[in-house]
C-alpha cells in the first residue's frame, strides 16, 4: 500500500514538474462547461466568459500581463465550442493556431476583482480569423484591456468552415479601421523578416 502511494505521488510530481497541469485541467473544465451551455448560431456573435483575479494571477497586486493572454485562450475555447467552429474543424480535418496577437492594457485588474472577457470573431480572410477580446471590469464596466488575435486555419480555410456551419457562403464583414492598421503592420513585419532571412542566406553562402 505504501509503495502504491509513493508511486502515485511520484507520478503526480513528475506531471506537475514537466507539464502545466492546471492549464490542461482548466481547458477540460472550460470545454465541458461550454458543451452544456446553449449553442450560438451567429458566428460573429459576442460571447462572454467570467473570471476573477486570484492569488496565482498576481504581479505586484494586479493581474500579470501574461495571464491576460492565458485567459484569452480559455475564452476562445469556449467561443469555438459554442459557435461550432471546433466541430467544423474536426469534420474538415483542420486546426487553428495563433498567428499573431496584440494587446493594449488600459487599467490593471486587481486581486479579487471580477471581470468578463467578451470575445467575438470580427472578420476573416482567405487564411485566418480575426478576433477581438475585451476584458471588462465588473466593478464599473470599464474596458481594462483589449486584444486582437489572428487565428490561422491549417488544412482548410475560414470560408470552408463557415460554409460547413451555415450551409451557404457567408459574406465577410467590413474590417474595422484599427484592425486594418494592425493587419498592415503584420504584413510589413512579415515582409521585413523575409527580406532579412534572404540577406542572412546570402551572407552564409
Amino acid at each position: 500500500m505504501e509503495d502504491t502511494l509513493l508511486w502515485i505521488v511520484g507520478v503526480l510530481l513528475l506531471l506537475f514538474c514537466s507539464l502545466d497541469v492546471w492549464y490542461y485541467l482548466r481547458v477540460v473544465v472550460v470545454l465541458v462547461r461550454a458543451w452544456f451551455l446553449s449553442p450560438v448560431f451567429d458566428i460573429t456573435a459576442e460571447q462572454t466568459a467570467s473570471g476573477r483575479v486570484v492569488l496565482h494571477d498576481l504581479d505586484l497586486c494586479h493581474m500579470n500581463n501574461a495571464r491576460y493572454l492565458r485567459e484569452c485562450d480559455f475564452a476562445r475555447f469556449s467561443l469555438y465550442t459554442r459557435n461550432g467552429v471546433f466541430k467544423a474543424l474536426r469534420a474538415l480535418g483542420a486546426t487553428v493556431v495563433v498567428g499573431a496577437t496584440t494587446i493594449r492594457y488600459r487599467r490593471p485588474l486587481c486581486v479579487g476583482e471580477a471581470f468578463e472577457i467578451r470575445s467575438r470573431i470580427v472578420c476573416w480572410d482567405e487564411k485566418s480569423f480575426y478576433l477581438e477580446q475585451r476584458f471588462v471590469s465588473c466593478k464599473d464596466g470599464m474596458v481594462s484591456a483589449v486584444m486582437f488575435c489572428k487565428q490561422n486555419v491549417l488544412r482548410s480555410s475560414p470560408d470552408k468552415i463557415l460554409q460547413y456551419l451555415c450551409k451557404r457562403k457567408v459574406e465577410v464583414p467590413e474590417f474595422p479601421e484599427d484592425l486594418q492598421h494592425w493587419i498592415s503592420f503584420i504584413s510589413a513585419s512579415s515582409k521585413a523578416l523575409r527580406g532579412g532571412s534572404q540577406l542572412d542566406d546570402k551572407k552564409s553562402e
